[in-house]
């Protein structure tokens, strides 16, 4: 099961979800666009989407870790593992996030952020493809409200909690050169879960749509290894 980042579309799932084997049955979610939903009204949300009965691993990126986290901490009986991508459990910000939170307006989102910020920040410069195009297509779906509310959500996040009671195999993916979420976010999850297994890719923020490959290898080798085998 997929959970997108903050646009929340699904839509730049497509690479990831072309290279994973045929076999897997992938759930994509897809949050609703002109309505922002909290992460705790999310629960219920994305609760419906799983499967009754076959085991499962859901696969968040970015803005739907604290989610995953929460949702596997309600220890769903099919779940068989998580794996965060570019995630984290508290503000990637840290101290500066009741800075930044009055700043964040939906004002802020009716307009695409220039190139190099973008670059920097999100794609990575030389980005393959049309990925730039896809991501800027992806973030105007969205309402600029729910844009706004969800990155406020972000910034008041704390799932450390139920990060120690989450009980399934976990894997963090974490891109090399992400200036978004960096590296000290999963310092912070190892200190509550040294179990955790860390994979990284060279890589900016979009791990999974920069390197959809990669990042299937990786996610395969992990689904072997808590018996959900991948032909």
């Amino acid at each position: 099961m997929l959970l997108p980042g903050l646009e929340g579309t699904g839509t730049l799932f497509a690479d990831l979800v072309a290279e994973l084997p045929q076999r897997f049955k992938v759930i994509v979610a897809r949050y609703p666009t002109e309505r922002f939903l909290s992460y705790p009204e999310l629960i219920p949300f994305v609760r419906e989407m799983f499967p009754e009965s076959d085991p499962f691993v859901i696969v968040a990126e970015s803005f739907s870790t604290p989610l995953a986290v929460m949702l596997a901490a309600k220890h769903p009986s099919n779940l068989a593992g998580l794996i965060l991508c570019a995630g984290f459990v508290t503000s990637p910000l840290g101290r500066w996030s009741s800075l930044a939170r009055p700043l964040v307006r939906p004002m802020l989102f009716r307009k695409p952020p220039p190139r190099l910020v973008h670059k920097y920040y999100s794609t990575g410069f030389n980005p393959p493809g049309d990925l730039e195009a896809r991501v800027r297509a992806a973030n105007r779906q969205v309402d600029p409200g729910v844009m706004a509310g969800r990155v406020r959500e972000v910034l008041d996040c704390d799932a450390r909690k139920e990060l120690a009671g989450v009980e399934v195999p976990f894997l963090y993916i974490q891109g090399e050169g992400d200036h978004l979420v960096r590296a000290r976010c999963f310092e912070e999850i190892r200190r509550i879960r040294p179990d955790a297994k860390l994979a990284t890719i060279a890589a900016p923020h979009l791990v999974l749509q920069r390197e959809p490959k990669k990042a299937t290898e990786i996610i395969c080798e992990f689904m072997n290894s808590i018996s959900i085998p991948a032909k």
